[in-house]
Order: structure tokens, then C-alpha cells, then sequence
């Protein structure tokens, strides 16, 4: 049997190579970089499998140029860049990596939160701009406390349960708002109390967001949202930038309708270099890095190509974003090794 070609669109950390080698030829895109859509266009022809990453656009133009291709797997947790819908009515498999970034990403949120809380990047620009010139005040470069204060989540999935627990260390009071409720004793074990979206802003001192990007939580932050903050409260976003309105939350800042904000997702990435909020002090900004432990990345490639492997051996993969895609094409239908 001839071995399925697989291309990666990006270098990854091992061991994802050799568990592709395994059952496959393997083409790795050597660019720090993402393709371009030109060489993205020419590489799928031909391809039974793909591994791609959140900033490689999948869609039914990109489909029609790979006639053979059963498999698509994203190395991250959303795919919102993958046509889904395009995909199933192919026959193409979608998979992605949910679960493996669970804590690298929580730890990250809680990162921002502490800096933005206690200044820490202002702080460290002030020294380096030598502009220290006295050793101790009492008044200056204070920040908010987090120990005992309340902390809002908003999406309480696997990232925003995982929040909620390093919470519970600092003794933090957690409200949570998502569509769908975990049961009681989920509630009770994470230490969470359900609130609506609007009575959640108005009560927490830290909102922390870790919901998908979908047409419904599209801007689901914005102008009305943030007036409804505390103005001594902080926002964190280390989920999808298009979940929150930039240019309602830069004049939220500026104006102090909120005290502070660490971001690490942008609408647009790289950030415009015209985006307001790279002019202000008050926002920690991170380049979308919430995953990024040697550990996480590592084991999001490996699970990235083992999803592609199963579903190329007839195989259920292990995170598979696409079920009804079994009844367009089975798994025996799918494989190729």
C-alpha cells in the first residue's frame, strides 16, 4: 500500500514527526512563519492528511484543491479557521487539541491577572527607563490586592474550571456565567456560584474570559459590558481576540470606566500597529503565548498528529470536531495505511 502524504504547515516541537513517520510521508513547511495562501494551495494537492495551525485559513476553495485529503487537524483548541460544515460534506475528517493546553493556558490568565493587579510591566519599564530615583514611597505604583476579591469567569469549560481552582488558593470568590451550567456537584467542587452575564460584571473585581469564538460570543464584550465593571476592576483574555470589542475596551481604559486589562488574543494578529491600546500603560499585553510551556506545545503536536494517524489507519481519532462526518465517509472508508 503506498503511505498517505501528510503536510505540516509549521516546524513543531517533538515528538510529532516521528509519530507521523510512523504511517506516513511526512512534508514540514520550513518557514518560522505560516504559508502563504499560494503555497498553501499548491502543497494540499495530492495530500491525504493535513496538520495545520489557528492562523492557516481551511476552507471549501482550499478543500477543492485536495480531492484525496480525509483528514484536517488543527493544533489548538479552536478551529474556527476549519469551514467545518465544508469539511463533513467532504467526507474530511476535523480534529483538534482540547485538554492539553488546559493549565499552561490557566496559569497564563492568572499571570495576567497578578501583573495587571500588581503592575508588575509598568514597574519594569520604570526601572528600565531608569526614571527610579527614590527608593520607597509610601503611595507609589499601587495596585489592587487579589487575595479575598472576586473573580468572575466567564465560560467555565476546561480552562475556566482549571481558573477557578487556582482561585481557591487566594481565597477568591468565584462567579461564573457560561450557557451551559455544570451540574451542582461540579459548582460545589470547583467553589463556583452561577450569575447572569450583566450581574457578573457588575459584581467581580477580576473577569477573566475563556469562552469560543462563535457568531453568538462575537464582540460579547463591549461598550455596554464594560460600563457595567466595577471601575476598580480588571478584564483578562487569553481566549479568542474577537470576543471582545479592542476599540470599546482602549476607551474603556483610557476613560476608566475599568482600571486595568492583560490581553494575550487580538482580533487581528500580528496587532495592527495602529491598535489604541498599545498606547496605553494600563493593559498587559501578551503576543497570544497563554499556551506556550515547552510542555504544552509538545504535547498539542503530538496529539495533532496522532489524531491524523487514526483517522489515516481507519481509526476514531481522539478529538474529533466533526462526528457526522462518520456517516459521509466511515472510518474504513478513510483509511490509508
Amino acid at each position: 500500500m503506498v503511505r498517505p502524504k501528510v503536510f505540516v504547515t509549521r516546524r513543531l516541537l517533538p515528538p510529532y514527526l516521528e509519530v507521523l513517520r510512523e504511517a506516513c510521508d511526512v512534508e514540514v513547511y520550513p518557514g518560522e512563519g505560516p504559508p502563504s495562501r499560494m503555497e498553501l494551495m499548491e502543497k494540499v494537492k495530492g495530500l491525504d492528511g493535513l496538520l495545520c495551525l489557528l492562523t492557516d485559513k481551511i476552507d471549501g476553495e482550499l478543500m477543492d484543491a485536495a480531492p484525496k485529503l480525509v483528514v484536517v487537524s488543527t493544533m489548538s483548541v479552536g478551529y474556527e479557521h476549519v469551514d467545518v460544515p465544508e469539511a463533513t460534506k467532504r467526507g474530511i475528517y476535523v480534529t483538534y487539541t482540547p485538554g492539553v493546553l488546559t493549565e499552561a493556558t490557566a496559569d497564563f490568565a492568572w499571570t495576567l491577572l497578578m501583573t495587571a493587579a500588581r503592575r508588575i510591566t509598568e514597574a519594569d519599564r520604570f526601572i528600565r527607563a531608569r526614571q527610579w530615583k527614590i527608593g520607597w514611597i509610601p503611595t507609589f505604583m499601587l495596585g489592587s490586592g487579589v487575595y479575598g476579591k472576586t473573580l468572575g469567569i466567564i465560560g467555565i469549560g476546561r480552562i475556566g474550571a482549571a481558573l477557578a481552582l487556582r482561585a481557591k488558593g487566594f481565597g477568591m470568590r468565584c462567579l461564573y456565567y457560561d450557557i451551559f451550567k455544570p451540574p451542582s456537584e461540579r459548582e460545589k467542587e470547583l467553589g463556583v456560584e452561577y450569575r447572569p452575564l450583566d450581574q457578573l460584571l457588575k459584581e467581580a473585581d477580576f473577569v477573566s474570559i475563556h469562552v469560543a469564538l462563535t457568531k453568538e460570543t462575537y464582540h460579547m464584550i463591549g461598550e455596554k459590558e464594560l460600563r457595567l465593571m466595577k471601575p476598580t476592576a480588571y478584564l483578562i483574555n487569553t481566549a479568542r481576540g474577537a470576543v471582545l470589542d479592542e476599540k470599546a475596551l482602549a476607551k474603556a481604559l483610557k476613560e476608566k470606566w475599568i482600571t486595568a486589562a492583560g490581553i494575550d488574543v487580538f482580533e487581528k494578529e500580528p496587532i495592527d500597529p495602529e491598535n489604541p491600546l498599545l498606547e496605553l500603560d494600563n493593559v498587559v499585553l501578551a503576543p497570544h503565548i497563554a499556551s506556550a510551556t515547552m510542555e504544552a506545545r509538545s504535547k498539542m503536536a503530538e496529539v495533532a498528529a496522532k489524531n491524523v494517524v487514526a483517522v489515516l489507519k481507519g481509526e476514531m481519532p481522539p478529538f474529533l470536531v466533526n462526528p457526522d462526518v462518520l456517516k459521509v465517509r466511515p472510518l474504513d472508508k478513510a483509511r490509508r495505511v
